[in-house]
């Protein structure tokens, strides 16, 4: 009798062996031979304690297709990259944990940042959270052990909220603590954006690099006080001792909007520049001279925007459901310029009239006036108010959209006529602004909705990975660390960060 070859079968009738890198024809891919039924479909499991023999066998099993076939394999009759089948399953059982006392601070903004903190120890590299929450609350967070040095602050530690089942709780491990060791700062109304630049993740960036050495923090407005736009130096190292007040002695005053609501801003990728969004249209602010010039005017508030990869074109979420795309290369106007090209746009309207009959009518056009340099060819209608937009980076022609009727769109720059390119279904909203988040690798989309429920989609294949509800308040905000592949960073948090009114969550799916 042949003996039995890992990764090969043995033909009786040409009397030789053959290797397994693929089904043998003819024959059932559940049999592919004696030695590798170790690979057959396990029968379905049941939940609770048996949630981690269920995922040791599934990676057993892909473990051993991938030994035989490579770093493909066979499942549902196609070809599947064996690290995202492997990664997609792990995003579907998440861990996740909420931290303890912070509690409406992170309601409205939450950002990710790396910083150095001067320890007695030397220099060390840490992560920064920056929240913004509500009663014009805004805060900072230290990340890990570094916190501990400096003797004074709120210590948040976390608190396991999936998975419920006490016997898989035992096996995990936290994710470090929270320190607000500088303490919360008043702003003159709430905060409405925070953001970093987004190149600062690319691998040739480093904390010193004086091009992404700021953080942008933008204020609503109220009755008493003009929508206004700050920066935080982060370039310096922080100090970890009593005495020295962050983000106080670090928060510039750039710009405010006069009788203007902010409600939405973007840092440039090489940190010079700030895009914000009003109730009036957009404006580019220049952070060394303060200098306003107005991209263009809409009587329908800007709700989302986003820089693209280049910094040079600016995406445009409006109320009424328009997507504008504005390109900054042109001569921009001065905020007190009123000749500004006016166009008249039309879009459909959101709602369907019907006749005495009961019978629906075609959709009427509505129209609306814009001021400035839109490009009309890549004009997008959502069904609904938008609410968060983002741009690519690996993908530099696509950026997902959402509106507030709950729909989730992938688009791309070049065929924005042809309508979307994928679609993400189960998201529920109404009227809430919710911030979506995108993982570094750009593989998942993570949103939260207004039914209180967390959600995590694939984001090629549109397929819904995760859904599940754990909080009572609505996720609001996502905020997804970038990952620096020359650096150390890569010990650091490598999930998601979550806020609402109940608190600050961090979701690990790695």
């Amino acid at each position: 009798m042949p003996q039995d070859l890992p990764g090969f079968y043995y033909d009786a009738e040409r009397n030789r062996y053959f290797p397994l890198k693929s089904p043998i024809p003819g024959s059932s891919s559940r049999n592919i031979s004696s030695s590798s039924s170790t690979t057959a479909a396990p029968s379905k499991s049941t939940k609770g304690k048996h949630g981690n023999q269920e995922m040791a066998a599934k990676v057993v099993k892909m473990l051993h297709v991938r030994e035989l076939c490579g770093n493909s394999i066979i499942s549902n009759k196609k070809k599947v990259n064996f690290q995202e089948q492997y990664q997609s399953m792990r995003t579907s059982k998440p861990e996740i944990w909420k931290y303890q006392g912070t509690e409406r601070i992170a309601a409205a903004a939450l950002e990710h940042a790396y910083v150095n903190i001067q320890t007695r120890d030397g220099l060390v590299e840490s992560e920064l959270l920056l929240s913004g929450g509500l009663h014009n609350t805004f805060c900072s967070y230290v990340a890990g052990c570094v916190g501990e040095h400096a003797g004074y602050g709120t210590h948040h530690v976390p608190d396991v909220v999936q998975p419920l089942n006490k016997e898989n709780q035992t096996s995990l491990k936290p994710p470090r603590h929270l320190w607000s060791a500088y303490g919360a700062l008043t702003m003159p109304s709430n905060v409405s954006c925070i953001k970093t630049s987004r190149n600062y993740y690319y691998p040739q960036a480093t904390v010193a690099d004086s091009s992404f050495s700021h953080a942008l923090i933008t204020t609503l407005g109220s009755e008493t006080s003009c929508g206004s736009v700050y920066s935080i130096n982060l370039s310096e190292p922080l100090e970890s001792v009593p005495g020295i007040n962050f983000p106080g002695e670090r928060i510039d005053f750039i710009s405010s909007v006069s009788k203007s609501t902010i409600w939405t801003a973007d840092l440039s990728s090489n940190g010079n520049r700030i895009v914000i969004g009003t109730d009036s249209g957009a404006a580019l602010i220049h952070i060394e001279s303060g200098r306003k010039s107005w991209i263009f005017r809409s009587k329908s508030d800007v709700l989302s925007l986003q820089f693209d990869c280049s910094a040079n074109i600016v995406l445009c979420g409006l109320r009424n459901g328009a997507i504008l795309t504005v390109d900054t290369r042109q001569k921009p106007q001065d905020l007190q310029e009123r000749h500004l090209p006016k166009h008249q746009i039309s879009f459909p309207s959101l709602k369907t009239s019907q006749s005495s009959s009961g019978r629906s009518k075609k959709r009427e056009n509505k129209w609306f006036e814009v001021k400035g340099n839109v490009n009309h060819s890549r004009m997008i209608f959502m069904p609904s108010s938008i609410s968060c937009l983002v741009a690519l980076k690996l993908y530099d022609q696509y950026f997902l959209a959402s509106s507030m009727d709950g729909t989730v769109r992938l688009y791309d720059h070049r065929l924005t006529q042809r309508g979307a390119v994928q679609h993400y279904e189960g998201n529920v909203n109404s009227h809430t602004r919710i911030q979506m988040g995108v993982d570094p690798s750009e593989r998942f989309i993570m949103s939260g909705g207004e039914d209180l429920y967390l959600r995590v989609w694939r984001l090629k294949s549109g397929e819904m990975l995760y859904e599940d509800k754990f909080m009572n308040s609505v996720p609001s905000v996502v905020c997804w660390p970038g990952v620096n592949e020359g650096s150390n960073r890569r010990d650091h948090f490598p999930g998601a960060w979550l806020g609402s009114q109940e608190g600050v969550f961090y979701v690990n799916s790695s």
